[in-house]
């Protein structure tokens, strides 16, 4: 079971970590699709950390609840923002599986990281 809540952050990240790392690429691309969508591209850089820096906490086990917390506000955010016209065909499909990851995310806040963790290194280093 403890490689399984390991795998599980492991997992949940991926996702993030190759987007976050494609999007720097993309910037003026991704910046007018933002834009498309309100959302100002000042946001673009702020974005990018949060999508490359979080998941890394997660994979690490470091503030694990912290992170998984702010990556399932970011995930519920991005599903409201970019995925709720539902008129284009795969728009639910991605608003559904945002939901998903979201409450993946909140199962690592509910569970913590589990033992393949910097926060459980520490905490057993406490006692």
């Amino acid at each position: 079971m403890i490689i399984v809540e390991f795998l599980g952050r492991v997992l949940l990240s991926a996702l993030f970590l190759i987007e976050g790392l494609g999007k720097i690429s993309m910037q003026e691309d991704v910046v007018m699709y933002m834009e498309d969508y309100g959302v100002p591209g000042m946001l673009f850089m702020p974005a990018i950390i949060l999508e490359i820096l979080f998941p890394l906490f997660l994979i690490v086990g470091y503030k694990t609840k912290w992170a998984a917390s702010i990556m399932a506000l970011f995930t519920f955010a991005v599903a409201i923002i970019f995925h709720t016209n539902f008129s284009e065909g795969m728009q639910m499909i991605f608003f559904l599986k945002d939901l998903a990851i979201a409450g993946g995310f909140m199962i690592v806040v509910a569970y913590g990281p589990g033992k393949i963790s910097l926060d459980y290194y520490f905490d057993s280093k406490k006692e």
